[in-house]
């Protein structure tokens, strides 16, 4: 036995047993992939055994001693690849895909989130390196420097592809057409594994590259007729009773609904906003049934839907990967249509997130980025500017704007891990023994805090009575790896279908001259924010290619699509596959009516994607007069807008100008210590 391990096929059987069990382990604690029988769990066994054959197996090729060393690299790049999922996982719920890995300027800026997430116990998946290291220093001296017989690699290779052929034939079974359907990495992963995941991923990113060269105008008029049979026609009463407004479209960020009426400890987590779903004289109308539809792209997403009426990608980010595509997005729109000025304010730097390029192709005129305000180490708190000196700061951006205008102001305190400095804390944290949970609330209290002193601001200004106010929220801030803490916060069981509901998020307008409505009960995603507001505004939004309804319409479709294929109306849901009655949460099986839901939300998305891969929209005009938005007319500088000083001195106090922030000295490239 001791010979066995000392030779070269003894460490090759060491280090794929190694890779092998690791695997298995992660899969078992570290993800979430909701194994429900024994066929699955035997696949969830033998899936890495394919990629770890044909991987190491390579390394057979090799002459001599290079075997080991050629075999500890693959080893180690195998076990990098499966440790950066775990922590990529445990707060996203989701797996690395080769667009994430393309998000390289985002990366520098994600260290506090990172090392939240790394504990000391990761040290156990170095182990088997560490052991397969000195196992091979212990051994290469006896090995022979001749090339093994070339037949055995083959065998070893051909023996994975077997397995992989077996592993993939016993998936079909148990989930037919599972690469051909799949929105969910959870379902490819607990099928096939980690390894054959990135593989696939990496063949579909090839496909999807080269579906933009592919494409011509016929493609667009499929994506055209259905978005036109989708289209609700606006309230007669509605349509148009804001027009000439400011809109001020307010991000609440990592915000989920569920805080809203929440009290910890006999304390409401939120009073303001409670405030403005529970007051009617404040005049807001809120859809308590409202859900976020991101997908890996989070902020990015939320941005790309509330703007566009599409879906974020399936992998990564559309701001990164498609950046450069043509975009009909509210901006472009509302300029040519009725003379808006545009803007996003953002306590972030402007290559987060690529915005500073897609941020031209949506035709926003001022980006005000973190260069604009003043970031010292008071006004920071780990991820970036806090919301209260954002939303001070902001003041003399948009008092300085010609009107109307589209403001876009985007929080970023309530940011996992949730940081907080003691006096900002207003509030004692939950007490679940979650770290990042149990801060959750701290941090929803001081954004809380922070939208109240916005909303004295915009009324001291003269801008609130004139301006259309919208809130939501951007995506989940408690992740799916949080359910024990979620069970203990709730008092009840955290299945995927109660986590599924607690990804509504707020979404709530006032509009000058209408009453507000109160609470309304219909289901909407962040698509139906984009032809909502059109409407209001007095443009039709079937002019327009969006996947979205406008909330006020009779007309509405409450079908609210998740990126990963899973829905919810009003009667129904679908969550990883299964099916609920959401009246009374009992599972339900499938039948024709539930089938043609399912249809309808992979066609949709099907569609949007194909807009997004296809760039499309470069083949489309939504009227004669529209004229495709030049990014050379924009230019973030710090010449992009004139402030007086009268205005700054209004907001900021007697501040000397040499104190402002210097835009010249300002390094877009640095990475600064902030993430979202």
């Amino acid at each position: 036995m001791k010979n066995f391990i000392s030779s070269k096929m003894g460490f090759f059987t060491v280090a794929a047993a190694f890779i092998w069990l690791k695997s298995y382990l992660v899969y078992l604690f570290e993800f979430n992939l909701d194994i429900q029988n024994l066929m699955q769990h035997f696949l969830l066994l033998i899936n890495p055994i394919s990629s770890t054959l044909v991987f190491l197996g390579i390394a057979l090729f090799a002459r001599g001693r290079r075997v080991g060393g050629y075999i500890l690299i693959i080893h180690f790049l195998m076990s990098l690849l499966l440790y950066a999922n775990v922590v990529y996982y445990r707060f996203n719920s989701d797996f690395i895909t080769l667009p994430v890995l393309t998000q390289t300027s985002n990366f520098g800026s994600l260290g506090g989130s990172i090392a939240s997430l790394v504990t000391w116990t990761d040290l156990f998946y170095a182990l088997d390196i560490i052991i397969l290291f000195f196992l091979f220093r212990a051994s290469k001296q006896i090995w022979s420097s001749e090339r093994m017989n070339i037949r055995r690699p083959f065998v070893i290779i051909a023996t994975g592809v077997i397995v992989f052929s077996v592993n993939l034939g016993l998936a079909e079974i148990d989930r037919p057409q599972l690469l051909k359907r799949t929105f969910d990495r959870n379902y490819v992963v607990k099928y096939l594994g980690a390894y054959n995941f990135s593989i696939y991923d990496a063949i579909q990113n090839v496909k999807s590259s080269t579906e933009r060269v592919l494409a011509d105008s016929n493609d667009v008029t499929e994506v055209q007729n259905y978005t036109d049979n989708k289209y609700a026609a606006p309230d007669k009463e509605l349509f148009g009773i804001a027009k000439g407004k400011n809109v001020i479209k307010i991000h609440l960020e990592s915000f989920q609904s569920f805080l809203i009426d929440y009290e910890l400890n006999g304390e409401e987590v939120t009073p303001f906003i409670n405030s403005l779903v529970n007051d009617q004289e404040e005049d807001f109308t809120y859809w308590e049934n409202f859900f976020h539809q991101t997908e890996q792209g989070k902020t990015a997403d939320a941005e790309l839907i509330m703007d566009t009426s599409l879906y974020g990608l399936p992998q990564g980010s559309a701001f990164v990967t498609k950046g450069k595509n043509t975009y009909q997005a509210l901006p472009a729109i509302l300029s040519q249509k009725q003379d808006y000025k545009s803007a996003v304010l953002h306590g972030d730097y402007k290559s987060f997130w690529n915005r500073d390029t897609v941020y031209k192709e949506f035709g926003i005129d001022y980006f005000f980025d973190a260069a604009y305000y003043d970031m010292n180490d008071d006004n920071v708190i780990g991820y970036g500017l806090k919301d209260k000196p954002f939303f001070k700061e902001s003041m003399p951006m948009l008092e300085s704007m010609e009107q109307p205008f589209y403001a876009h102001m985007m929080t970023l305190t309530h940011h996992h891990p949730y940081l907080i400095d003691e006096e900002d804390a207003t509030i004692d944290p939950a007490e679940t023994n979650d770290g990042s949970v149990d801060r959750y609330f701290q941090t929803a209290r001081y954004l809380d805090e922070s939208l109240e002193e916005f909303f004295d601001y915009l009324k001291e200004s003269g801008l609130y009575d004139d301006s259309v106010i919208m809130i939501y929220g951007d995506h989940y801030g408690i992740s799916e790896n949080h359910t024990r803490a979620l069970s203990e916060l709730f008092d009840k069981e955290m299945t995927p279908y109660e986590y599924a509901n607690l990804q509504r998020v707020p979404f709530m307008l006032k509009v000058p001259g209408m009453e507000g409505r109160g609470t309304q009960s219909e289901y909407a995603g962040q698509v139906d924010a984009v032809p909502t507001l059109l409407h209001l505004l007095g443009i039709d939004a079937q002019d327009y290619i969006g996947f979205g309804t406008d909330l006020f319409s009779e007309d509405h479709d409450d079908l609210v699509a998740f990126r990963n294929g899973d829905f919810f109306t009003e009667d129904y849901a679908m969550i990883k596959g299964n099916y609920y009655d959401n009246h009374t949460g009992e599972e339900l099986e499938e039948n024709e009516e539930l089938e043609a839901l399912k249809s309808k939300v992979g066609h949709e998305l099907s569609l949007s994607d194909k807009v997004l891969q296809g760039d499309l929209l470069r083949f489309y005009s939504p009227f004669e007069e529209w004229e495709p938005v030049n990014t050379k007319d924009y230019f973030y500088d710090e010449n992009q807008i004139d402030m007086s000083e009268d205005v700054i001195e209004k907001w900021l106090g007697d501040k000397e100008e040499d104190e402002q922030p210097d835009h010249e000295e300002t390094n877009e490239t640095e990475t600064p210590e902030i993430n979202e």
